[in-house]
């Protein structure tokens, strides 16, 4: 009989190793997963929260950078922050019924080392009068009105002084909506002296009418602010966050809230110019009224013209009567140089001198004509 051959069981060794085999593999996908799981989601989650926090401990340095500095350009900009003081005014003061006029209080900034202030028109008064201004430091000054203009509403003034710090003019024709702005001044009075508030610019180019003493005028090419403006404020700065002055506060509508006007520093710069570097300057006049396109409806509700500024009024026998320039011209140009706003016209003047010849384009019954002008002094 033949002995029947049993096959043995495969060996407890190669189980264990195939065992081992799978669970190895098995682990290693395991913490590989758990890993990419931790990076992912732990760990991703965890960088982006130290990345996040990093990022806003920075944003919030800059913060208090930013902060710090604004602080630090402000505080320069107030030592050249004077206040203005006089005597009642004569009546030309944009401000009815206001306590500080029965004073004269407002605010000016200095624009030289040796004194030259620049204010408003209702703050100062008129050319030779006479105003007092009280310093940072606190020193009190006799002044005298040097130059102003009333349509303007802007004066410049003289002190007799050296070494004082004065501000730095800005660019008003690059000021943009919603700009951060700062205004400076006295409000009620010198118990509040160099209040600093703060705003944005709201709009640009703005006219508005002034009614006073039963007489109307308008005001052009202003700058608009929220920026809180009182009358004290008057003939103070609007700063940009730059510390560069773009404007001369000077009017704000009583009637509403945060709604303040600056007269925009470039119309008045070679006015500015012409002082420092010679200490005078003489006023060339073309010797009419004129106003932007904006104002025409008020005036003349038939007339329409898309350039150019209106001719209210001609003086009589000024260089502009001289050479035919008639009321209800428009006029287009002054030598070669478009003209769109009253402010482009009076910037241009204050560049020339009396004796002067400019040339003008005069669109008059829609045919257009140069015009010479020999400028006569104001």
């Amino acid at each position: 009989m033949k002995r029947r051959k049993i096959k043995k069981p495969k060996s407890n060794s190669k189980i264990m190793v195939i065992t081992i085999s799978i669970l190895f593999f098995i682990t290693i996908a395991g913490f590989y997963l758990f890993n990419l799981y931790i990076n992912i989601d732990l760990g991703g989650n965890l960088g982006e929260n130290q990345y996040t926090a990093s990022k806003t401990t920075q944003q919030i340095e800059e913060k208090i950078q930013e902060d710090r500095n604004i602080t630090d350009i402000i505080e320069e900009v107030s030592k050249s922050v004077v206040g203005i003081s006089k005597l009642k005014e004569n009546g030309n003061s944009i401000f009815v019924e206001n306590n500080t006029q029965k004073l004269g209080l407002g605010t000016g900034i200095i624009l030289s080392e040796n004194g030259y202030i620049l204010t408003n028109q209702h703050v100062a008064g008129g050319k030779y009068s006479m105003c007092y201004v009280t310093l940072e430091n606190g020193k009190d000054y006799q002044a005298t009105v040097v130059w102003s203009d009333i349509d303007l509403d802007l004066a410049i003034i003289k002190i007799n002084a050296q070494g004082l710090a004065y501000a730095k003019l800005g660019d008003s024709n690059t000021v943009r909506i919603a700009q951060t702005v700062y205004a400076i001044g006295n409000p009620i009075g010198f118990e509040f002296k160099r209040t600093v508030t703060s705003g944005i610019i709201s709009a640009v180019n703005r006219t508005i009418k002034i009614e006073e003493e039963e007489k109307s005028s308008y005001m052009e090419d202003l700058i608009q602010t929220d920026a809180t403006i009182n009358p004290g404020n008057s003939g103070g700065p609007l700063i940009n966050t730059k510390g560069e002055v773009i404007g001369i506060n000077s009017v704000k509508i009583t009637s509403a809230e945060g709604i303040g006007f600056a007269i925009p520093i470039n119309i008045i710069k070679p006015i500015i110019e012409s002082f420092n570097k010679t200490g005078e300057f003489e006023e060339a006049s073309i010797g009419i009224f004129s106003y932007d396109k904006e104002v025409v409806p008020y005036l003349d509700s038939k007339l329409e013209f898309d350039e150019g500024i209106y001719v209210a009024q001609v003086i009589t026998n000024s260089p502009a009567e001289i050479g035919g320039i008639k009321q209800r011209d428009i006029i287009i140009k002054i030598d070669d140089i478009s003209l769109n706003k009253m402010s482009e016209l009076r910037q241009y003047i204050y560049t020339k001198k009396p004796g002067d010849e400019v040339t003008l384009l005069v669109k008059r019954n829609g045919i257009n004509s140069p015009v010479k002008i020999t400028l006569g002094k104001k």
